[in-house]
């Protein structure tokens, strides 16, 4: 089976003057290089297509593959997920990860926590500020949390992302507004243990392949923003889950990923509320696949399972949901 690629590597968007947060959810060469092995151990044939300008072109040139591997994140507006997946269904060529719609409702993290409220999945209370006077109607329990309603790898959050008054409420949305030119979300602040959950495979046969805590170091505030994310080692560490806790987060997380009908593999990054109960905040359906650095391998390693062992089982999913009862 010939197997596209599609990435945006984060030193081509350096080259061209973009800054290191703008680049920060994009990919290292490492990343595509892991991959690609990856993809050529389990005896696929692989293809770099690169970003979705190099896939337009392709696709005008002619170009067709038997399935894309997609991990586009795209650069502009709160459908850049979507951009790769719906070029690749105008075409009728399949994709691996998630489609165009559940790409775009999961950037909008709103969006995202409507549905997981109508599915009856436990997440806090929201608002979202469009404009500055939009927090005069806030009712929410403080603490609370504001951040960007569509970026991702912790842009825009930061130790003053916590609130604890209505004037800290007003200041933070104003600065992200302006800096991020989005809506910002306030939601009821998490205060307990946080975790994110792994998951592969598709609808029924979904299943979590593993879990991890987020442990702050000492003197570290337990916000996993920008600067802890990029800055981690010494930072945070992690720890495998198992038990009632493993329990309570894959039940959170299974429901909200066929609740938001995404697909093959990912993320859900959940917390647990001031009741004590573990609360859904955000997924993650193009996860990062840094063989070293990103949660998802992370967490699969914690749990016997190695990357190309891991970037198979998200090709069988993929391969099963798109040609069932086919094989490579």
């Amino acid at each position: 089976m010939n197997v596209g690629l599609t990435y945006d590597l984060r030193s081509d968007y350096l080259k061209e003057g973009f800054t290191p947060e703008e680049t920060a959810e994009f990919d290292k060469e490492e990343t595509i290089a892991g991959i690609e092995n990856a993809l050529q151990t389990l005896g696929y044939q692989s293809e770099r297509i690169g970003h979705a300008r190099k896939l337009m072109n392709e696709l005008l040139a002619g170009r067709r593959w038997d399935l894309v591997f997609n991990i586009c994140e795209g650069l502009y507006g709160d459908s850049r997920e979507s951009l790769v997946p719906a070029l690749l269904d105008a075409y009728r060529i399949p994709h691996v990860f998630s489609g165009a719609v559940t790409l775009g409702i999961s950037l909008n993290k709103a969006f995202a926590k409507q549905i997981i409220r109508d599915a009856g999945i436990n997440t806090p209370p929201f608002l979202v500020v469009t404009l500055p006077g939009d927090v005069d109607r806030c009712n929410l329990t403080y603490p609370l949390f504001a951040k960007p309603i569509a970026e991702g790898t912790g842009k825009g959050i930061e130790n003053r992302s916590v609130i604890t008054t209505p004037e800290q409420l007003a200041a933070m949305c104003q600065y992200l507004l302006n800096k991020f030119r989005q809506p910002v979300l306030v939601e009821e602040y998490l205060p307990g243990r946080e975790f994110t959950v792994g998951i592969v495979g598709n609808g029924d046969h979904a299943h979590v392949v593993g879990a991890m805590e987020v442990i702050y170091g000492q003197g570290v505030n337990d916000v996993y923003s920008y600067d802890n994310k990029e800055n981690y080692e010494g930072r945070i560490r992690y720890e495998s889950v198992s038990g009632d806790w493993l329990k309570q987060c894959a039940d959170v997380a299974l429901k909200a990923w066929n609740a938001l009908n995404a697909w093959d593999g990912g993320r859900v990054d959940v917390r647990v509320d001031r009741f004590g109960k573990v609360s859904f905040i955000e997924i993650n359906p193009l996860a990062g696949l840094n063989p070293v650095h990103s949660d998802l391998p992370i967490l699969s390693r914690m749990n016997g399972i190695e990357y190309t062992q891991l970037i198979g089982m998200i090709m069988d999913a993929a391969v099963k949901r798109i040609f069932p009862g086919n094989g490579k």
